[in-house]
């Protein structure tokens, strides 16, 4: 909130331009941090420039205000570094345990596994759905999946 009022800030016509901006994220911060205070003090004399100025300096950093001045979301804003880090750490712990199982267990039973799906949080997409047909392997050529993407019969060999 301070980097809004840092130097040449304006005094009282740069409060002013402010509160055009963003008063409405200022009277909802004032009632839940300044119970029983208001805007309309400011007007009617009750409540001197200052006070507002060093209200809005030390607002916290989730208040509706500051959230306005960044252009953010109360969502986004939950997502701190701290939140991001941790959501990293377990992915990678579900990606290493993914791989530990894949790599060391049955390969009748681990064929299906599929790799975890990434924390959903702002910033990160969603693993998209593959169409990829494989080919080869124990398994055949792969001519029955590419009949069914393609609508006919598959070839019997």
């Amino acid at each position: 909130m301070a980097e809004a009022f840092g130097p040449g800030a304006g005094g009282i016509a740069g409060l002013r331009r402010f509160l055009t901006e963003y008063g409405e994220a200022v009277e909802w911060d004032m009632a839940r941090y300044w119970p029983g205070r208001s805007l309309l003090e400011l007007y009617r004399g009750q409540m001197s420039w200052r006070e507002l100025r060093v209200f809005l300096r030390y607002l916290p950093t989730e208040s509706a205000t500051a959230r306005a001045v960044r252009g953010t979301t109360a969502v986004e804003d939950q997502w701190t570094l701290d939140r991001h880090l941790l959501a990293q750490v377990v992915e990678a712990t579900r990606e290493n345990t993914f791989a530990m199982v894949k790599l060391h267990g049955d390969p009748k039973k681990t064929r299906q596994l599929k790799p975890p799906d990434p924390i959903e949080r702002p910033g990160v997409e969603a693993r998209k759905k593959s169409n990829v047909i494989r080919f080869g392997g124990r398994h055949g050529s792969g001519a029955a999946q590419l009949a069914g993407v393609f609508g006919g019969r598959a070839a019997t060999q």
